[in-house]
């Protein structure tokens, strides 16, 4: 059973081309529903799996305390998964053909102000190497509402200053260009001049990557995570902040002032303009709030 994942996993990479993050939650999901399946089920063949056996194992998740967004995202795992085994001709029959995912509520993407925007990226000290670089990171995200992972693994060769864009890989390795505003671009040039040859390790000064982190390598998400909430502390903002706070803060703001929905989708490199839509029911709300603050009689 598992080198059936195993070739799945290898079609995912080879074939789907998926990104990192995704195979890596594919891979979790399914080693978890294989155990539960020879441990709990005693079953030694995904041939033996029934639709039962699925809906037995989602309750288990339940059990255990999973929300149901991790166990919609084991249905579209297992699904995926049947399908392979079904069209490799390794199984008779897919037992998740009518397998449900469970009703989400979807919550909107927290955003910040332009206000608390400019504070937090007025924050970082720009008299070192590490606050030149997280004044550039910063900016660049707000220009561009590029992914965190997209951020970090930029290369120097992907920062076009002088036609003023950006080329990332986003979601299945999918290339875009993204312009990017005058004040990144001096944000990023400062940075690129002056400070990101200082925190190039000697031993390894051949580094591509963009963004380098105190030992000279490629910075991290995780690390960005941690210089984001310094930050964010420092700038007094009390809201809670993730890595995706600037993206959403960047298609909120390009839609409150009247931006294109599909320039929008173009811009983040949704696949589907329906991911894309989340933003205008955030403006709708904000615009409800201005309203009962402003209007005399809200």
């Amino acid at each position: 059973m598992e080198n059936h994942i195993k070739d799945f996993i290898h079609y995912l990479i080879v074939e789907r081309n998926l990104a990192q993050n995704t195979i890596v939650s594919y891979e979790r999901d399914l080693k978890k529903y294989m155990q539960y399946l020879v441990n709990v089920e005693q079953l030694h063949s995904f041939n033996d799996v029934s639709r039962l056996h699925i809906i037995q194992f989602l309750k288990f998740l339940k059990e255990k305390g999973s929300s149901p967004k991790t166990i919609a995202r084991h249905v579209a795992s297992i699904r995926s998964f049947h399908q392979f085994l079904l069209r490799e001709k390794i199984t008779e029959q897919d037992p998740s053909v009518h397998i449900e995912s469970p009703q989400l509520e979807r919550t909107l993407p927290k955003v910040l102000s332009t206000a608390e925007v400019e504070a937090l990226l007025e924050t970082p000290k720009t008299n070192t190497p590490f606050g030149i670089r997280d004044k550039a990171m910063l900016e660049l995200l707000y220009a561009t509402g590029l992914r965190v992972s997209e951020l970090v693994n930029l290369n120097i060769s992907d920062v076009h200053l002088t036609m003023g864009f950006v080329r990332c890989y986003g979601k299945g390795n999918k290339e875009r260009i993204v312009p990017i505003g005058s004040m990144a671009t001096k944000a990023l040039k400062l940075y690129i001049e002056s400070a990101r040859g200082k925190l190039i390790n000697p031993k390894k000064p051949k580094t591509e990557a963009l963004f380098l982190n105190h030992h000279g390598e490629r910075l991290s998400r995780q690390g960005f995570w941690k210089i984001l909430k310094k930050l964010a502390k420092e700038a007094k903002i009390e809201k809670e902040l993730t890595p995706h706070t600037l993206r959403h803060s960047f298609a909120t703001h390009l839609l409150e002032n009247g931006a294109d929905l599909r320039a929008v989708q173009e811009l983040l490199g949704h696949a589907d303009i329906s991911t894309t839509q989340i933003y205008t029911h955030v403006t709708k709300t904000r615009l409800k709030d201005v309203y009962n603050m402003y209007h005399p009689r809200a």
